[in-house]
């Protein structure tokens, strides 16, 4: 599945007129294969073993050029740095307001949200974000400790 993806986002870029480089391949790879929502730091942290003289400021511009294509949303959520999502299908985030961590989720009963909130207000609608927010299962069970 995931590698699916990858061959697809490499596709997009190459005709966007986007050069593939290998820190892009691989900075690309790390964002499919994540569940986590990575921070530019985190993949930095990640990445900078294999590419020793990549920069943050590369990993941010390269989000920067896979965001401007399509295939990454930056996601802004409360003050913490952005954390970048793959787009694949259209998912909402619940979010742990202890720790920060976001996962996805995706119910397709609000499909249909889009069209009505159309048909109720004339507004020609381009998309929709929704966010939950909670505490995850692991700062629950921290909690229970104490």
């Amino acid at each position: 599945m995931a590698q699916e993806h990858l061959k697809e986002a490499l596709e997009t870029l190459k005709d966007s007129g986007v050069r593939i480089t290998p820190q892009r391949h691989a900075i690309l790879e790390y964002l499919v294969q994540s569940m986590s929502h990575p921070t530019a730091d985190e993949i930095y942290k990640a990445l900078e073993g294999k590419f020793p003289n990549m920069s943050v400021a590369t990993v941010y511009n390269n989000l920067r050029v896979f965001r401007e294509v399509g295939l990454v949303k930056e996601l802004t959520y409360g003050d913490s740095s952005s954390r970048f999502d793959f787009v694949t299908t259209d998912h909402y985030h619940v979010i742990c307001e202890e720790c920060g961590k976001i996962v996805d989720f995706h119910y397709p009963g609000l499909d249909e949200v889009e069209q009505f909130a159309s048909h109720v207000t004339g507004f020609k609608v381009s998309h929709h974000r929704m966010e939950i927010y909670g505490i995850c299962p692991e700062c629950s069970a921290k909690k229970e400790v104490h």
